[in-house]
């Protein structure tokens, strides 16, 4: 995660605090933006912007979204088409500002967007500042978002200088900054070429590639990018953060990845079935399917056990904790005497001195999911 240097990120969390008990009902998100924050209906799906899914990420009853970001634009259209002017008569003290271009600046082609990103661009977006703080709001600048384009492997910058651009007005200025190309290009690093398709508006049925404009769970993804950072900037908004931030992937996730001792894995039980009598005692026949039985490292064993017809678990005292799932079927359950029935959706708990067994029950194989410490192997 890539916010303000440290000295500016305290300035701009200081000022973000102090606006926080000034308003009494919902404090106001206003999101001025281009394609990538906008709002999409239905009839084009599966395109979705981010800001459409910030609300879902705050309580309404602390923050209410308005979202007025709109396809096409970039900071200077924005403004020389009016859509700076709705914002401006609402805007008051205790609202938050976002804004997000750079897509549509980077333009050439187009007279009416294009922003040279050396000073145009950064005068463009001072205008949006400067305004967030006659109303006594807060302005928070983001980063352009980053595109899919790889090429042989590797996912190509394309917003550079402009995110630069931001960058050192967000330092020059003191401005609240949320980095968002550097957050949602860690997060396609660590997706990859193939895997990160799906976040974005890719329908092969109607030979639609956009490697800009995201799916929904692409724009939810980047929402929970945005209000991840901006926690770091404002930990008291984590009191009004309504789902887990813990998205995205660190700048280092790949040499993570190659440093790593025990490497992840997939295993198909199709591959792992053992034909068993009933443990412990218990009657019967059973299949058991030991779930990364082999992989080094682990701190705990999680296996699937089923108990065909008939087939039980002897009783036993536990020195250990084991948790018992019911995936289907029905058994009886024997916990320190006293016989529980059982059935899909069931768990049970065994602590340290008790005893348990337990049985098939009907004519369908009871399907058990096992849970308990390596330690005790």
């Amino acid at each position: 995660m890539r916010l303000l240097p440290i000295a500016l990120a305290f300035a701009a969390l200081a000022s973000l605090a102090s606006v926080a008990d000034a308003w009494a009902g919902p404090r106001r998100v206003f999101i001025a933006g281009d394609s990538t924050a906008a709002e999409y209906g239905p009839e084009r799906a599966p395109r979705n912007g981010w800001g459409q899914q910030l609300q879902g990420f705050l309580d309404p009853a602390a923050f209410e979204v308005r979202n007025h970001a709109m396809g096409g634009r970039s900071s200077r259209s924005f403004i020389e088409e009016g859509r700076l002017e709705p914002v401006a008569r609402e805007l008051r003290k205790g609202d938050v500002l976002l804004i997000q271009f750079g897509h549509n600046d980077a333009k050439y082609e187009d007279p009416r967007r294009y922003n040279e990103p050396g000073q145009a661009y950064p005068q463009w977006l001072m205008r949006y500042v400067s305004l967030a703080r006659e109303r006594g709001a807060t302005p928070v600048l983001l980063t352009p978002v980053s595109r899919r384009v790889w090429d042989f492997g590797s996912l190509l910058d394309t917003h550079a200088r402009y995110t630069q651009a931001v960058r050192e007005l967000a330092a020059r200025e003191q401005v609240a900054l949320i980095d968002l190309n550097a957050s949602s290009t860690d997060w396609l690093r660590a997706l990859g070429d193939q895997a990160s398709k799906a976040y974005f508006e890719h329908v092969p049925e109607r030979e639609v590639r956009d490697d800009t404009h995201f799916s929904v769970a692409g724009a939810t993804m980047v929402a929970c990018l945005v209000v991840r950072d901006w926690k770091a900037l404002d930990p008291a908004l984590g009191a009004h953060v309504v789902r887990d931030t813990d998205c995205g992937a660190p700048s280092s996730a790949r040499a993570d990845l190659a440093a790593q001792k025990n490497p992840s894995s997939v295993v198909h039980e199709r591959d792992l079935a053992r034909q068993q009598p009933g443990p412990h005692g218990g009657a019967g026949t059973t299949t058991a399917y030991p779930l990364f039985a082999e992989a080094p490292g682990l701190s705990f064993v999680m296996r699937k056990r089923v108990l065909h017809k008939g087939a039980g678990i002897g009783l036993h005292q536990h020195h250990k904790d084991e948790i018992y799932y019911v995936l289907a079927g029905r058994g009886r359950y024997v916990l320190d005497g006293e016989v529980h029935d059982v059935a899909a959706g069931d768990a049970m708990l065994t602590r340290p001195g008790s005893t348990h067994a337990i049985e098939q029950v009907g004519e369908d194989d009871l399907v058990l999911l096992l849970a308990y410490p390596a330690s005790s192997r």
